[in-house]
């Protein structure tokens, strides 16, 4: 077993296929641009080689810029696998399926049958798309126009795909009313089931031998298996999962249970709109659809004053309007049971019914290990009952899929080891590795840590350490993310920015993820602020992106209400909570925000935290032991001087 090595370490052997296909005269050499081996892909590829032999899990933190992609493509098509590849965003399923994937068959010569699939939200749905086409109300309004684009480019696509309509917005509301949810989905019921381009994409990726998914996809099949019927994906020889420290989250997203606003203003709305294919169902829905709405008003009345999100305590003077709104949906799914059988829709809505009275039921009776918390946005709540412990249904779901877990990132580890990460997945077996870096980190980046700053806490914080950085901002022309703890501290510091420099201004919030990047890299003197989403999944190559500055250690909010109940299920447990919990997830955190500073061979950059914690605080030496090893230096005018000697030598 590979239990925390490093590459250097590791005595597995590669077979000579799988050496071949990374030789420097190899078939990747033909294919690349400036290809050269790296004896860290080797290593992973060959641990990965030996998982898949042997039938074992495997997690493996392989370091920006080891190739781990390849890494794990190419054994898995050597040996002919029957595999699903499961990543963590949309953008990335796309980039394997299209780029690496291709390209990974090439190299190995392996002949096999691959498949791309999404979420149903990302394709189009033919039965929603004609229902709201014989809305005459809608097709007057404002939404008509876009519906009948969608309509034209129904009749020429070829995937199905949504994201292939770029002249409507993502937040356009027509998307709700062309794409399907679980919910009302009609299933094998749904007249338009042969042209459903979902269906489609599930049929490709059943007949397939690799298919690329995401996280969140990947457990819903195996909760279908665990049922006994219904799955998509096919039966697999290993399940390789990359940006795996993900999973996690997803898995404690993916086994909660509740109800939202938004679906129960769904339910009333596509229960009136069956009751049109099915004679009398008005009369006997009118009324409990009516409630049902009224209920969901006062509710939403009541969280008017509530802060985005919290735990149940929060709400509980506001129990009645719950439990009222509760009895209007089992009127309404007492009245939709009996009307069921008039027509598939009213089926359809019934089963949702059933499901949402559940979710409301579990959320207003609690279930123990579970924490009860909602979240409140722009006039809508959700109520959530969510696990602390998500190892034990894990196991059970895995018990029905046995293939082997490829889990990679790169992550995963904290202070070279994985107990954070495999104890929360209940993975007691898995061989374990560390690959480092390719990179050169003492020659191509310095690290700051700005002296004499305010503690964390105090208000004046982020001033202090914008003054300190500014003259590294100028030397550098821009071209720094700004990365921040809370959106408090990123609103100060653009204010501050604005009034005092001339530089191009990106923050988040103002507009999508990808057009920010866009503008970032084609505007000089440009510095993006962001939050937690642009701490990982942002990739700027090359002199573009130079200099990164995080304003504090990422420790998780307290309020959390998820983390709170976790962190008293710890203390209750015995343990502590900030060493078992809290440190390791900031110091992963701040491992995917330091990554963004190198992601080539060339690049070069400053890396700066503005946390004196990290000097004055024992826990300090975690952080720094954990990033890639780079140059300290002792004052800002040290770094600005590496980032113009850089800059002229690339000029």
């Amino acid at each position: 077993m590979l239990n925390h090595h490093r590459d250097s370490d590791l005595t597995v052997p590669a077979s000579p296929a799988l050496v071949a296909c990374f030789d420097a005269s190899g078939p990747l050499s033909e294919l690349l641009d400036g290809y050269r081996p790296r004896p860290g892909q080797l290593s992973l590829a060959a641990a990965i080689e030996r998982a898949l032999a042997d039938g074992t899990d495997l997690v493996a933190e392989a370091a920006t810029g080891t190739g781990k992609t390849l890494a794990y493509l190419a054994p898995v098509l050597l040996r002919g696998s029957r595999a699903i590849l499961s990543t963590g965003t949309l953008n990335l399923q796309d980039q394997l399926f299209k780029r690496d994937l291709p390209l990974a068959i090439r190299a190995t010569g392996a002949e096999c049958q691959v498949a791309l699939l999404k979420g149903r939200a990302n394709y189009l749905c033919p039965q929603r798309l004609e229902t709201h086409l014989a809305d005459s109300v809608l097709l007057d309004g404002a939404m008509g126009e876009e519906l009948r684009l969608v309509q034209r480019w129904s009749r020429q696509t070829v995937t199905g795909e949504i994201s292939e309509i770029d002249q409507i917005s993502a937040r356009s509301p027509v998307w709700p009313l062309v794409t399907s949810t679980q919910d009302n989905c009609l299933g094998s019921d749904c007249p338009k089931l042969k042209e459903c381009p979902l269906a489609q994409a599930r049929r490709r990726a059943q007949d397939a031998d690799l298919v690329v998914v995401n996280h969140h996809l990947l457990f819903a099949d195996m909760a279908l298996k665990h049922t006994g019927f219904g799955e998509v994906l096919p039966g697999a020889d290993a399940i390789i999962i990359d940006e795996a420290h993900q999973v996690p989250d997803t898995a404690m997203r993916f086994f909660s249970r509740g109800v939202s606003a938004w679906q129960l203003r769904e339910l009333a709305r596509d229960s009136l709109a069956a009751c049109a294919s099915a004679s009398g169902a008005l009369a006997i829905l009118r009324e409990p659809i009516e409630g049902l709405r009224s209920s969901l008003d006062q509710a939403i009345s009541e969280c008017l004053d509530l802060p985005p999100r919290g735990d149940f305590a929060r709400i509980e003077r506001r129990l009645s309007a719950f439990r009222e709104l509760g009895q209007a949906l089992n009127a309404l799914k007492l009245a939709l049971n009996g009307a069921a059988e008039q027509s598939r829709e009213l089926a359809n809505c019934s089963d949702r019914a059933e499901l949402l009275d559940q979710g409301l039921i579990g959320f207003l009776n609690g279930q123990d290990g579970h924490v009860r918390w909602f979240s409140h946005r722009r006039g809508r709540f959700s109520l959530n009952l969510t696990p602390l412990d998500v190892a034990t249904p894990l196991k059970q779901l895995r018990a029905n899929t046995p293939a082997p877990w490829i889990m990679t990132s790169a992550t995963l580890a904290v202070g070279q080891r994985f107990d954070h990460f495999t104890s929360r997945l209940g993975l007691d077996r898995a061989a374990e590795l560390v690959v480092a870096s390719p990179f050169d980190y003492p020659t191509q980046t310095r690290l700051w840590i700005p002296e004499h700053l305010p503690e964390p806490r105090d208000p004046s914080h982020t001033e202090a350490l914008l003054e300190q950085v500014l003259p590294l901002l100028r030397a550098n022309g821009g071209r720094a993310f700004l990365l921040f703890t809370a959106h408090r501290a990123l609103g100060r510091a653009a204010e501050w920015l604005r009034a005092r420099t001339d530089f191009n201004l990106l923050v988040q919030e103002d507009a999508p993820r990808q057009i920010l990047l866009e503008r970032f890299r084609q505007t000089p003197r440009s510095l993006l602020l962001g939050a937690a989403s642009f701490w990982e999944g942002v990739d700027v190559p090359g002199r573009d992106l130079s200099l990164v500055i995080i304003d504090k250690l990422p420790f998780a909010a307290p309020d959390d209400p998820v983390l709170e109940a976790t962190l008293k299920a710890v203390r209750d447990a015995g343990e502590n909570p900030f060493a078992s919990v809290q440190l390791p997830q900031a110091v992963l955190a701040l491992k995917q925000g330091a990554g963004r500073l190198i992601r080539q061979d060339r690049d070069f950059g400053v890396l700066v935290l503005g946390d004196p914690r990290l000097l004055s605080k024992s826990y300090g030496r975690l952080f720094l032991s954990s990033i890639p090893p780079m140059t300290r230096v002792s004052d800002g005018a040290e770094a600005a001087a590496f980032l113009r000697q850089r800059h002229s030598l690339e000029s």
